[in-house]
């Protein structure tokens, strides 16, 4: 009779660890359905549950890298993408995030994120000066979208309430509103291609027209830091382009709170490297997951403990 119970309490006890590991619940926070970061963590989700045992992962729509650090921010265990501006913003707490710093650390540097300011012929708009005076997206709330816009609005020299006619959308809702003519450009900062933005340049009666602004980096750099870069998007990408176009890009990272166990970290970023192929049949950006874009230099939010050992274990060096 005590071998039965031991064996009962013994039995009880293996149960009870196994659902605890199996209780290791992560949620990817994302952004629109109509841009790169929604697809992405979906195809993340499901290779950290099919690959890390115990863990059940899964992506979440929400309005994007300023949603996303706030979320991290709750203590619940999100893993998130953004922008290294908007995270910046986070870790000082400032701007979007003033009266409260966000503890993060950097799992990993992902893929460069180019600035898009879209329209389409016939709104009389060829140049970023034009967009004074039009109906304008500058992305949607709790994006970095917003972030980004807001700033190259202000190196160009223009208010963003005072000369524009400004909306709050989503990349997937601006290409509907602007195929309706409910507005006459978008900005949009994202990965190539954005399905969005091929949906209007494929749109039958729409040309698609890209404003170059790369001009504008050098002002936004002297007041922000370094995070911004001149950079090209080929007319190649989207249909209907006649010139490359001159645009401003910035570094999308993925974080977690600082408080993330060293293994969990260390399996997260272990995985997405060992089953990149995956990731890639996803979306063609992750084959900018490389190894030798991990430097310190390129985030501004220090490396989890967990990443870092998995890098160094791959000969990298992040400083």
């Amino acid at each position: 009779m005590k071998f039965i119970r031991t064996a009962i309490l013994g039995l009880a006890a293996m149960v009870g660890l196994v659902l605890a590991v199996q209780a290791q619940n992560i949620s990817i926070a994302t952004g629109g359905t109509g841009g790169v970061y929604y697809p992405m963590g979906g195809g993340l989700a499901a290779v950290l549950s099919k690959y890390v045992p115990g863990m059940q992962a899964t992506a979440e729509v929400t309005g994007g890298s300023v949603d996303n650090l706030k979320l991290i921010g709750s203590g619940k265990p999100y893993v998130g993408f953004t922008m290294t501006d908007a995270a910046l913003d986070a870790y000082k707490g400032e701007d979007k995030f003033k009266g409260g710093k966000v503890p993060l650390r950097t799992l990993m540097i992902l893929y460069p994120n180019r600035m898009h300011v879209v329209t389409v012929d016939g709104k009389g708009i060829t140049r970023f000066a034009d967009l004074r005076g039009k109906r304008v997206s500058t992305g949607s709330p709790g994006s970095a979208t917003e972030v980004m816009a807001f700033r190259l609005i202000e190196a160009a020299g223009m208010d963003k309430d005072k000369d524009l006619k400004r909306e709050r959308l989503g990349a997937a809702e601006s290409v509907n509103a602007i195929k309706d003519g409910k507005i006459d450009a978008f900005f949009w900062v994202g990965g190539l291609p954005t399905a969005a933005v091929s949906d209007l340049a494929n749109t039958p009666g729409n040309k698609i027209r890209m404003i170059d602004h790369a001009e504008l980096v050098p002002a936004m750099n002297k007041k922000y830091g370094n995070l911004y870069v001149e950079d090209t998007i080929q007319k190649s990408v989207y249909r209907g382009m006649d010139t490359d176009n001159k645009q401003a890009t910035v570094m999308n990272i993925l974080v977690a709170h600082e408080n993330m166990d060293d293994k969990t970290a260390y399996n997260i970023v272990k995985t997405i490297f060992d089953k990149k192929p995956e990731l890639v049949a996803v979306h063609k950006e992750a084959e900018n997951f490389k190894l030798e874009s991990q430097k310190q230099a390129a985030t501004p939010i220090p490396f989890h403990p967990g990443a870092a050992k998995y890098f160094a274990e791959k000969g990298i060096k992040l400083n």
